[in-house]
C-alpha cells in the first residue's frame, strides 16, 4: 500500500523514475545533487515506490527527540561529523554481516555548494565489494534517474570521473555545479 501511495504522490507532482535498481541485495546508492530538504522526501517516496529497504546516515542532530525515533524507523543512523569515528570500517562490517544491505548516501554531505564530494561511499563500496548505484534527482525534468551500477576498480580517479559525469546533466532544486574529482592532496 505504501508503494502505491508513494507512486501516486510522485505522479501527482509530475515526477517519474527512470532506470532500475540492481537485483542485488547489497549496494550503495549515491543520490545527488543534494541541494534541498525536498531531496530527502523524494528519496523516501522513491524508496517506498521501489520497495527498497534502503538505510541512510545523517548528521546526529537529526536523530534527537522528537524526530530521532522517526529517522531511525526509516532506516537512519546518526553520525557525529565532528569526530573521526572509523565510519567506513563500521559500514563495511555492516555490509559483511548483513544478508541484505542497501545504503543511500548524498556524496556532497551537505545541501550547500561544495568543491569536492566526500568519497567515503567509494571506500565503503571497495571494502565491502559492493556496487555503487548513481541516482540523480533532476528537478528540471522532475525525474529520478537510476544509473548503471559501478564496481570500484583500480583507478579511483577514473571511477569518480565516471560517476561525476553521470550527475552533471541533472539539476537539483537549486542549481549547483557538480565538482570535478580532486584527489585529497590536490584540494584548493
Amino acid at each position: 500500500m505504501l508503494a502505491t501511495l508513494s507512486a501516486w504522490i510522485l505522479k501527482g507532482f509530475g515526477w517519474s523514475i527512470q532506470g532500475q535498481l540492481p537485483e542485488r541485495h547489497k549496494y550503495i546508492a549515491i543520490v545527488a545533487p543534494h541541494t534541498s530538504n525536498w531531496d530527502f522526501i523524494l528519496g523516501l517516496l522513491a524508496r517506498f515506490q521501489l520497495k527498497v529497504p534502503a538505510r541512510f546516515i545523517g548528521k546526529h542532530q537529526l536523530f534527537r527527540p522528537p524526530l530521532g525515533w522517526f529517522m531511525r524507523a526509516l532506516g537512519g543512523r546518526p553520525v557525529d561529523r565532528t569526530q573521526s569515528n572509523n565510519l567506513v570500517e563500521e559500514v563495511v562490517k555492516l555490509f559483511n554481516q548483513e544478508e541484505e544491505f542497501v545504503l543511500a548516501l548524498a556524496p556532497e554531505g551537505t545541501r550547500k555548494p561544495v568543491t569536492r564530494w566526500k568519497t567515503g561511499f567509494y571506500h565503503i563500496a571497495k571494502g565491502a565489494k559492493v556496487p555503487i548505484v548513481p541516482v540523480a534527482l533532476d528537478f528540471r525534468k522532475k525525474c529520478i534517474v537510476i544509473g548503471e551500477p559501478l564496481m570500484a576498480g583500480d583507478s579511483k580517479a577514473a571511477d569518480m570521473a565516471q560517476l561525476l559525469a553521470f550527475f552533471r546533466p541533472h539539476r537539483g532544486r537549486f542549481a549547483q555545479p557538480i565538482p570535478h574529482y580532486q584527489p585529497r592532496d590536490k584540494q584548493p
